[in-house]
This record gives C-alpha cells, structure tokens and sequence, in this order.
C-alpha cells in the first residue's frame, strides 16, 4: 500500500514537471516577442537619430 502512494505521489510530480515545462516554453516566447519589440524599436529611434546626426552635419557643410 506504500509503495501504491509514493508511485501515485511520482506520477503528480512528473505531470507537474510537465506543466512547469510547458508554462516555461510559452513564458520564453512571450519574453522573445517582448524583446523582439525592444529591438525594433530601438532600431527605428538609431534610424532616426542618424537622418537627424545627417541633417546636422549637411548644415554644417553648406
């Protein structure tokens, strides 16, 4: 009869297991969007931090 409840009390942890797992593959998709984002964006503010560096130096030049 003991041996029935640690076999039970395994099975619970390993169908844990499974869930953190699972939890765990969807939580790093959801970071690798986030940081995609934060990637874009800052790609989108250096663009246009260059057309502004560009559009000094022009000035300069004329």
């Amino acid at each position: 009869m003991d041996n029935e409840r640690v076999i039970l009390a395994i099975g619970r942890i390993e169908r844990a297991l499974s869930r953190i797992e699972s939890a765990k593959d969807s939580m790093k998709a959801q970071a690798d969007a986030a940081l995609e984002a934060r990637h874009e964006a800052l790609k989108t503010e250096m663009k246009q931090a260059i057309r502004t560096i560009d559009r000094l130096i022009e000035r300069q030049e004329n």
